[in-house]
This record gives C-alpha cells, structure tokens and sequence, in this order.
C-alpha cells in the first residue's frame, strides 16, 4: 500500500513539474502530519496533498480533504514554514492532486488552491 502511495506522489510530482512547478520537498514530515509534496509556482509555495483513488465511484480522493484534514495540512504546513525559514515570506497556497485509475499510470485532476489556510 505505501509503495503504491509512493509511486502515485512520485508520478504526480512529475506531472507537476511538467505543468512549470519546481519540487522543493516530498513527504515533509511535521509534528501534526505530513506533506505529500511542497513545490514552488513561481513565486509562490504550494503545498500538495495527493489523494489516490483506484475508482471514483464512492467519490474522488478530493472529497476526502475533509476539515479536520485541511487543519491539519495547514498546521504541517506552519511548522515547515517555521523550519524552513527561507521560504517564511514566500505567498503560500495549497492544492490537491486528484489521482485515480491505475496506479502504474494513473490520471489526474489538479485542484489548484483548493482550500485556505483559514477555510477550517
């Protein structure tokens, strides 16, 4: 399972940085959770969740993005800020990467600034 998790995170970094973004960390582990993928877009800071589902039939992995997970991204999200202080001032935004299909090659769905730091 965390294999498959692996290589889904590792194709969607790839289809990220063809879309222009440049990796900056991959599973950041913070003391409230960890972050799939941490890119830059320009500018700006983009924290990824990656969210696999093999069908969308009960629901994409973005509707999985819940509250009490959005919270906890952000709080991981503050603490890799506070670590990482070169990037303290950079514009931040968070998006989700949609992956479904097969994981060998799945398809994907970015959600680009999916949610705020101050949605809860």
């Amino acid at each position: 399972m965390r294999a498959r998790g692996a290589g889904v995170e590792a194709a969607a970094c790839a289809y990220l940085v063809g879309a222009g973004l440049r990796p900056v960390a991959a599973n950041a582990t913070a003391r409230f959770g960890e972050l799939d993928l941490v890119m830059r877009d320009g500018d700006t800071l983009v924290f990824v969740e990656v969210r696999y589902r093999r069908s969308t039939r009960f629901g994409g992995g973005a509707g999985s993005v819940d509250a009490r997970k959005r919270r906890k991204l952000v709080l991981a999200a503050r603490q890799f800020l506070a670590a990482h202080r070169e990037h303290r001032d950079a514009p931040c935004r968070f998006d989700v990467v949609d992956a479904s299909g097969d994981p060998d090659a799945p398809s994907f769905d970015w959600l680009r600034d999916a949610f705020r730091a101050d949605d809860g």
